[in-house]
């Protein structure tokens, strides 16, 4: 009936992936064997013998989801098709894997319709069933990671994670200092700075110069940056004060 190929290899490799689950499962021999592969890959589990069991676990007053306390819920067909359902109805996007067996895989669509991100018929091996958790919690954070951070001037885009720039459809090559410089600038349009501003903000207090270095990098940027440097369009000189982004 059991498949216990439990791949203790991995072990290690899986700790990464630890978080807490709670784990309903009515059957006493597969709730201890789920439960029991699922510790040794790291992660915490939290068991409940039927939905009702469960509801205070998943229940919090906070609305925040950050605050949900599990990162999967293993549910066994029988006892978790209601809570499944609540859990879609207020908007809770914790993955969850439905466990059932011979008679209820036919049913396979209906769970899925009702909220399950995965189903899983018994009789199954852990490696398979650990494969599942992973992938499932694995896809939860992908969704959760923020998208590209990026500034966008006109037809210029600077992404700052990335740490470049496309201007007019063409990637620009820019010295940490130039890439800084306009990052600065394009986190703050139409605001003016002041060479010793700039130095303080970029070269930093501690840098021995004058603010002719200001000055030097500025046109070396615009030479990269403008389509005329000399009738700049971006980095406007403002006189007797210093310079602004648009």
């Amino acid at each position: 009936m059991f498949s216990p190929d439990l791949d203790k290899s991995s072990y290690r490799a899986d700790l990464k992936y630890a978080g807490q689950i709670l784990l309903l499962e009515h059957e006493e021999p597969w709730r201890d064997m789920l439960s029991l592969a699922l510790k040794e890959h790291g992660y915490t589990v939290v068991i409940a013998l039927d939905g009702r069991e469960a509801l205070p676990t998943v229940h919090s007053p906070s609305s925040k989801m950050s605050e949900f306390p599990f990162n999967l819920l293993i549910l066994d067909a029988v006892n978790g098709l209601d809570l499944c359902r609540m859990l879609r109805h207020q908007g809770n996007p914790v993955p969850i894997l439905i466990i059932g067996t011979k008679e209820t895989s036919n049913n396979c669509a209906f769970y899925l319709e009702a909220g399950a991100d995965d189903y899983l018929s018994k009789p199954f091996g852990m490696r398979e069933f650990i494969a599942r958790c992973r992938a499932l919690m694995r896809r939860q954070r992908l969704s959760q990671l923020p998208g590209p951070v990026m500034l966008q001037y006109k037809d210029i885009i600077l992404y700052q994670e990335e740490c470049r720039v496309v201007a007019r459809g063409q990637e620009l090559k820019l010295s940490p200092k130039q890439f800084r410089l306009l990052e600065l600038f394009m986190s703050y349009p139409r605001r003016v700075w002041s060479r010793e501003q700039l130095l303080d903000l970029i070269w930093g207090p501690d840098f021995i110069g004058d603010s002719k270095t200001v000055d030097v990098h500025i046109r070396w940027l615009r030479e990269k940056l403008e389509i005329d440097p000399s009738n700049p369009e971006y980095i406007v000189t403002v006189r007797g004060f210093g310079y602004r982004f648009g």
